[in-house]
């Protein structure tokens, strides 16, 4: 009996402990390009409001806005190749937690218009002068993907990503209709 009541005493002891105990998470979220802003490791998204996309650190991806569908790509569209990621100006989405930082662009865009500046920003790498193309420090091989754009609906369903080596191209203009340039999913 006594054996059974030390037991008794030694779990509740323990899960007393147990639920005293910190947690901690850390999420790693990648390495930032070398044209990175510095000091923002542990940040997702940067917004580029000279071109109007974002980056997303973690996929090493951009994600732009482009036949009714917001796209994620390796690179900035043709249009904008020779646009110099070193000395344009990212603004680093801090508070911002998710997979569609999109769902937000009319704020964005309003809030940080085109020839935005807060400072000067350092980044991480030397500018080589190069243009868009070549200037991920990534060696992730990733996809090139579409993502339907529900136009500002808060429908989070029936959303439609494809790859680029799927080679149709899907509008998926459905039911989703509302305003402005709300997104599809931004998932992997």
């Amino acid at each position: 009996m006594k054996a059974v009541k030390l037991i008794i005493i030694g779990i509740a002891l323990f899960l007393g402990y147990a639920t005293k105990a910190q947690v901690s998470v850390n999420v790693n979220i990648g390495p930032p390009p070398q044209w990175g802003p510095v000091g923002y490791t542990e940040v997702r998204y940067y917004y580029l409001p000279d071109v109007e996309a974002y980056y997303d650190v973690q996929s090493s991806m951009f994600i732009y806005f482009g036949d009714g569908v917001w796209i994620h790509r390796a690179h900035l569209p043709g249009r904008h190749q020779h646009y110099d990621l070193y000395s344009g100006y990212k603004v680093v989405l801090s508070d911002y937690r998710g997979d569609r930082p999109y769902d937000h662009f009319k704020q964005h865009k309003s809030k940080y218009a085109k020839g935005y500046r807060h400072g000067t920003q350092k980044t991480y790498g030397q500018n080589p002068g190069k243009g868009n193309h070549h200037e991920n420090n990534s060696s992730n091989n990733h996809s090139d993907r579409k993502t339907n754009n529900d136009h500002g609906s808060k429908n989070h369903g029936g959303t439609n990503t494809q790859s680029k080596s799927q080679g149709s191209k899907q509008h998926g203009h459905g039911s989703d209709h509302g305003e402005g340039h709300g997104g599809g999913k931004g998932k992997k």
